[in-house]
């Protein structure tokens, strides 16, 4: 892997090799937490190199397809280990690159690799069935096959995991992948694709791009060799792609966003709930689809859990995530801090109660990145703008209920429909809570981040589009068709 030093020139990967943009354009990426800091420059690619990689991936997609299941699943194996074998540096580079703490950013290579060893298996449960027919000389039977060449666009929050378990996925199918990752985090992603290089992937089978979403992601979703795109992002960009496809009729996974609820009842171990609160709202700045954003608490208790949180949340260490000691780094870019400044303006005027941050911090450490300070709003109703829109950044949004009945009411009052979790000890109404709520994977006395990748994830509503999770065991039905197969034999006895 290249350091990040001095200031480097990185390429596309393309049939094997490093690729420069005819465009001989490049754009560079920065510490989030250090803006002076460049971390390398990238290739701002035209659709030529798009077309080139699509090229790349159709020409290798015979062989792969016809590469033994469980010999793909190899591959996968081997990069998850050469990540485990170099896991300080991966983290690190998150720490560099995405502004994570030390803590999440090790919790990220730990999901990276768990999701990849988990996900190399369906390599060997690409399963089908045998069926009865009418006629006693048919056998009949059903196979899954690879769609074909499938287009990754993934997103600068999670940027090593969740790029890692759509390729893994696509690869034990039997796909080859051309992979676009944010603008804001080249270099991780590039890093993967090395781990795959490092363990002798055939050439063409994994091919990266990078350059604007208006020109790659775009030419992605409008490309007819392209038989499907899986997308992680914002649902403005989701919902563009999504209507460039249906333009061609292929196929369509996305990931959006969230606005998850954290419901706590009379009932609830307040210390449990609060840190927890901290954790999901605050870990890795807000910036994560399943964080907690609105908090909905019990009238009998808010002013206890209020009491309890407040003074949790003043004493979090905002700072430079290379430091040990920080608990929260900055967030990714100058337009993410504005954009939720923004947000926290709006939720003043509307006439929410600001009780912890709210400002941009800019003293010692944190005078030369993107660092808002991790804010929590009281007296928020419903209809609020920040009760309603993803901010993406850390503010928690807190809501007071007069009934359990009327929590569940606030929590399905949204556009999204990602995560969402209940505190009680109260078993009927954590089973109702289950039952009713309208997300696409909910939890018990546990953080709205919580997943792990043996269990499909994706959402409901706004946050999901195509109909198709991810991870899980139903993770391939993305990536291949069914063929049915009928035998007529001619056995008389």
């Amino acid at each position: 892997m290249t350091q990040t030093s001095s200031l480097t020139t990185y390429y596309n990967y393309i049939d094997g090799q490093e690729v420069a943009s005819s465009s001989n354009e490049t754009f560079k990426v920065e510490n989030p937490a250090n803006k002076s800091e460049i971390l390398g420059e990238f290739q701002k690619s035209t659709e030529a190199e798009l077309n080139q990689a699509v090229e790349a991936a159709k020409a290798a997609l015979p062989s792969w397809k016809k590469t033994a299941a469980p010999a793909r699943g190899e591959y996968i194996q081997k990069a998850a280990r050469y990540i485990e074998e170099h896991a300080e540096e991966y983290k690190l580079q998150l720490v560099r690159e995405v502004g994570k703490s030390y803590k999440d950013a090790d919790a990220e290579v730990i999901r990276t690799i768990r999701a990849m060893r988990y996900l190399s298996g369906e390599s060997e449960r690409l399963t089908g069935e045998t069926i009865p027919s009418w006629d006693s000389q048919v056998r009949g039977y059903t196979k899954r096959e690879p769609i074909g060449v499938v287009g990754v666009i993934t997103p600068w929050n999670v940027p090593l995991a969740i790029a890692a378990w759509k390729i893994a996925t696509a690869f034990a199918c039997g796909c080859t992948v051309v992979f676009k990752p944010s603008s804001q985090t080249p270099l991780i992603s590039q890093w993967l694709v090395e781990a795959y290089k490092a363990v002798d992937l055939p050439a063409g089978v994994l091919n990266f791009v990078t350059g604007s979403g208006s020109v790659i992601g775009n030419g992605i979703a409008k490309h007819k060799d392209i038989k499907a795109v899986s997308f992680t992002g914002s649902n403005p960009v989701g919902n563009t792609i999504n209507k460039l496809i249906a333009e061609r009729g292929a196929r369509f996974q996305a990931e959006m966003g969230g606005k998850n609820p954290f419901v706590v009842l009379e009932d609830a171990d307040l210390e449990l709930a609060t840190s927890n609160v901290i954790d999901g709202g605050f870990g890795e700045s807000g910036q994560r689809c399943t964080a907690t954003s609105r908090v909905i608490l019990m009238k009998d208790i808010a002013d206890e859990f209020i009491e309890k949180l407040i003074p949790k949340v003043e004493k979090l260490k905002v700072g430079n995530p290379m430091n040990n000691d920080t608990q929260m780094g900055p967030v990714v870019d100058e337009g993410s801090m504005k954009s939720i400044l923004e947000y926290i303006e709006t939720g003043k005027k509307e006439g929410a109660e600001l009780l912890a941050g709210g400002k941009q911090l800019t003293d010692d450490e944190c005078s030369n990145g993107y660092f808002v300070a991790p804010t929590v709003f009281g007296g928020v109703t419903p209809d609020m703008t920040i009760a309603q829109e993803e901010i993406f950044g850390p503010v928690i949004s807190i809501m007071v209920a007069d009934s359990y009945e009327q929590a569940l009411d606030w929590a399905n009052d949204i556009d999204y429909g990602l995560s969402s979790t209940i505190y009680t000890n109260n078993m009927d109404k954590a089973m109702h809570f289950m039952d009713n709520i309208e997300a696409g994977f909910t939890h018990v006395n546990m953080m709205t981040m919580h997943s792990e990748p043996q269990f499909p994830f994706g959402g409901i509503k706004g946050t999901g589009l195509g109909g198709f999770r991810e991870q899980g065991s139903v993770g391939i039905d993305f990536y291949t068709e069914w063929k049915t197969g009928y035998i007529k034999t001619h056995d008389n006895n």
